[in-house]
């Protein structure tokens, strides 16, 4: 094991752990007015993210990858801030960061990921992307006609299923025939890999083999980390309706984090490093509770700012209503 690499690996599934903490607690504060948690998930979100190349690659997230953010670089105020209900959504540059916009549409991202994967394929930049999805996002036709395409035209894409037991509160046994997304992959002809999602550096050589792939050019490939949602679906969710407290804690004892922990304790690190760890990620919690919170609200004109590039009578109209309206505010 590569003890620099795995402590750096740590250190960023660590800082997602805190930060999506902090993000549930600021919700709850009303500094945020939603948010979706992803406690559970940072072997697979960091793991895969880690094999990216950010000079040619590109990620394209659902609502739900902090982890991935931060392992490309993307600084977790500007994350956040796509959050806190502003017209302009994060603060981040996806050119610089190769970390897409946020996505909320239901495998929508996929789609996206395909076309960005053919415009690479066609300038020869040796690119590749990567879309994350959901094993309910799996069952949206979208994904179905992006892998299609993808497969077709052998496009440098790495389709990444985070199987997390839940669509919201639909369990994966009835909503994924036959349980697995990796298996549909055959009906693509492309390989399909499914991993250990709790686990990495397993989910990172999954994923580099998958992008060395796609680099290469032979096509895309379908990689589902099977992994587990600790928390809710979202702020708005309560999953003690639709699943058991045992069922909890038998995955609870899976949490990724403290096994990988555990992993770099018995292979040597010092106590020292995972200390200097959670006090990085400490900084970075309060950092971020401090910036969110006093942020401000955006000027309210703006929302009759760039919506067309030439603005219409209509909005022109609107935009005049909202003045007199607040004249005197």
């Amino acid at each position: 094991m590569d003890t620099k690499l795995s402590l750096h690996l740590y250190r960023t599934m660590l800082l997602a752990r805190r930060v999506d903490e902090e993000a549930v607690a600021l919700q709850r504060q009303g500094v945020l007015p939603a948010y979706a948690p992803m406690r559970g998930q940072e072997a697979a979100q960091v793991g895969s993210a880690s094999v990216l190349d950010t000079s040619r690659d590109f990620a394209f997230p659902t609502y739900r990858e902090l982890g991935v953010a931060l392992a490309l670089g993307v600084d977790p105020v500007e994350y956040m801030g796509t959050h806190v209900g502003a017209w302009h959504g994060g603060m981040y540059d996806p050119m610089t960061t190769r970390f897409a916009p946020i996505n909320a549409v239901v495998g929508g991202a996929v789609t996206h990921a395909v076309g960005w994967a053919m415009g690479a394929d066609l300038d020869g930049t040796g690119g590749v992307a990567m879309t994350f999805f959901g094993d309910g996002a799996s069952s949206q036709g979208d994904v179905h006609e992006a892998m299609n395409f993808a497969a077709v035209y052998r496009l440098p894409v790495v389709f990444l299923c985070q199987n997390n037991g839940w669509a919201i509160s639909t369990p994966t046994s009835r909503q994924v025939a036959g349980g697995s997304v990796a298996a549909r992959a055959a009906g693509y002809d492309m390989p399909g890999h499914r991993v250990d999602g709790n686990d990495v550096l397993a989910v990172r050589e999954a994923v580099r083999q998958a992008v060395a792939r796609a680099r290469e050019g032979g096509g895309p490939s379908v990689v589902e980390a099977m992994t587990y949602r600790l928390g809710p679906h979202s702020t708005s969710d309560d999953p003690g309706r639709y699943r058991s407290a045992e069922e909890e804690r038998d995955h609870a004892g899976r949490d990724p984090l403290t096994r990988f922990a555990a992993r770099l304790r018995e292979s040597g690190t010092a106590e020292a490093d995972l200390t200097a760890a959670e006090e990085h990620a400490a900084e970075v919690v309060a950092r971020v509770r401090a910036e969110l919170s006093s942020s401000g609200d955006r000027p309210g004109e703006e929302l009759f700012d760039f919506v067309y590039r030439e603005p219409t009578a209509a909005l022109l109209e609107q935009r005049r209503q909202w003045r007199e309206d607040h004249a005197d505010a």
